[in-house]
């Protein structure tokens, strides 16, 4: 027997259930302001995640599926979102046209790593890309949308926000932070290789050795330029004047090197270790560093997989017809008469010839509206038999 890929799953029944409710419920949220669907390939140039992701993140240099394929091209399976849009964005010259523009996508995403319960090497996501807004009101907005979302599922959470700074007040620190990482002699290989590549990086390192090593660090927090300060005070205050609780986590510089100012994350309790459930920031130099005009961007992204594990669906009323024949004969015109039906309302057709009693019990279990049948009775007088299996009341109706 052929299996899934350690890593990989099959969507089905409830979950599927799930997913679809989910995914149409997240998108009339984000229709709602202004967002718009984007489709992107599952399959990039490596090249595309390397300049954007950045070499000294963990996606880059373990976690991508990358291959040369059959016309000697270096590809890979998309490990994120934000890049492909942000190629997109560029190669179909919007950068050029300015303006405002607003995108949302959804489907799978691709990274080799240690399968774990809400983790897969096959996983989905449903992110938002903003792009030409330069003022912080649209980095609370995007914030709030996300509440929104977690909000309507009814899931609990905390968001952890923070600053990483702009060009202006970051090249300062992180000198100022190496030079520090100079005089420590234990940092984890992970570090020392985040110290030559993207040392605020080391901020995120899980190893709880460096995590001590660290606490007397430099904090890029206060090191801010005027904008950088004002701009982060702003999004807090007005964080506060929406009733959105938060916690600044100074250490928290998301796992992507593209991001810049306001960085975020949302976590659940409920999850345990894998407890993020969405994230985002600002990425004003990505379009830059893609080849388009200098433009500012903000997005965020949510594991799908994680919520599914936190939501339940709706349950709905009987919906739709179930049609079936109680003799051979009678086959052929209740497929027309399904067919006829199909065009108006959710249809569920048996083939096989079953006894009344069966036909109720598979239409009960379809949770179907409607019981409509046909015998040889119903062929001679050309009626359909149905029963509203809500209100257990029957009627007749002809058919030609």
């Amino acid at each position: 027997m052929i299996r899934t890929l350690r890593g990989m799953k099959d969507i089905l029944e409830d979950e599927n259930q799930k997913y679809l409710y989910f995914i149409k419920t997240c998108t009339q949220i984000v229709n709602r302001y202004g967002f718009e669907f984007i489709g992107t390939p599952i399959l990039e140039d490596t090249a595309l995640f390397k300049r954007s992701v950045g070499e000294s993140s963990d996606i880059v240099s373990k976690e991508m599926y990358q291959f040369i394929d059959k016309g000697d091209n270096d590809v890979c399976l998309r490990p994120e979102g934000t890049a492909g849009v942000v190629r997109s964005f560029v190669e179909n010259k919007l950068d050029r046209v300015g303006g405002v523009h607003k995108f949302y996508y959804h489907g799978p995403m691709f990274r080799y790593e240690r399968p774990q319960k809400g983790r897969f090497r096959q996983f989905h996501q449903f992110g938002v890309e903003s792009f030409g807004v330069d003022s912080y009101l649209e980095d609370v907005l995007i914030i709030k949308m996300i509440k929104d979302i977690l909000d309507t599922f009814s899931i609990k959470y905390t968001l952890l926000i923070n600053s990483l700074g702009c060009d202006l007040c970051m090249p300062p620190f992180k000198k100022r932070l190496v030079a520090f990482l100079d005089t420590l002699d234990a940092l984890c290989e992970d570090c020392q290789k985040r110290k030559r590549t993207n040392p605020i990086r080391v901020f995120d390192c899980k190893n709880n050795n460096c995590q001590e090593l660290l606490k007397p660090s430099p904090r890029l927090n206060e090191n801010f330029c005027q904008k950088c300060e004002s701009d982060f005070s702003n999004i807090l205050k007005l964080l506060d004047a929406l009733g959105i609780s938060y916690q600044v986590d100074p250490n928290l510089v998301r796992g992507l090197d593209y991001y810049s100012k306001t960085a975020f994350e949302f976590v659940s309790s409920d999850l345990g270790a894998q407890n993020a459930v969405a994230g985002g920031g600002r990425y004003d130099k990505l379009v830059e560093y893609l080849g388009g005009r200098k433009t500012s961007a903000i997005g965020f992204a949510i594991g799908i997989e994680r919520i599914l594990q936190m939501i339940e669906v709706p349950k709905k009323g009987r919906v739709g017809y179930y049609f079936g024949a109680l003799c051979d004969e009678a086959i052929d015109v209740v497929f027309k008469e399904a067919d006829k039906k199909r065009a108006t309302d959710k249809v569920t057709l048996s083939y096989d010839v079953k006894s009344l009693k069966a036909h109720l019990k598979a239409a009960d279990k379809q949770d179907a509206r409607y019981c409509a049948i046909i015998g040889e009775d119903e062929l001679l007088n050309k009626e359909i038999w149905i029963k509203d299996l809500s209100e257990k009341t029957e009627v007749k109706e002809r058919f030609e």
